[in-house]
């Protein structure tokens, strides 16, 4: 979670929408359509991600399917970086290298271009938000293969109870969220 003064991670929390029971009973499903609403907190939320990047040495910007693209390529644009889609299995036209991983309801798999990074690229790994950290972990287990260099798992969001942060902290992934919803 960002601590930056520059950013007011309250305000951008009050605009992320909390839908009861979505997609099942049970789940608090973390909505940040509203936040992509509102231009300000939009431009506050990439400014985080942006200012926070900009010196880091970042060679591409890769955003999960499909959420994780809305930011990612934003990220992308304002940090003069390429893009890298990380897509859910047959969405991509080209030769792909492909990564399954567990959910709480089976399996999934997630795939990139085999030509989407060269060896040694810094990359920074972009999606809405961590739950299980399952997505985040085949995506950065999928740049890894082809030998890039994920330098940092970011979210806008953190479900903290899920595990999933732990779980690619564990992994030697750094991890940035610019806020959590831990106990709620």
């Amino acid at each position: 979670m960002t601590t930056d003064p520059l950013f007011d991670t309250a305000f951008l929390r009050q605009r992320i929408r909390t839908v009861a029971d979505w997609p099942s009973p049970g789940i608090q499903f973390r909505d940040i359509t509203p936040l992509l609403q509102d231009p300000r907190a939009f431009r506050l939320l990439v400014e985080a991600f942006v200012l926070r990047y900009m010196n880091a040495g970042i060679d591409l910007v890769a955003g999960i399917d499909a959420r994780g693209f809305i930011l990612g390529s934003v990220v992308a644009h304002q940090l003069n970086r390429g893009f890298i889609p990380v897509r859910k299995k047959g969405k991509l036209p080209f030769a792909t290298v492909a990564e399954e991983y567990e959910l709480e309801y089976g399996n999934a798999t997630v795939e990139i271009h085999t030509d989407a990074v060269a060896a040694g690229q810094r990359v920074l790994l972009i999606d809405d938000l961590i739950a299980t950290g399952g997505t985040m972990m085949a995506a950065a287990r999928l740049l890894q293969r082809l030998e890039a260099t994920v330098v940092e798992a970011a979210a806008i969001v953190d479900l903290p109870e899920l595990g999933g942060s732990k779980l690619l902290k564990e992994a030697g992934l750094p991890v940035f969220t610019v806020c959590d919803f831990a106990g709620h």
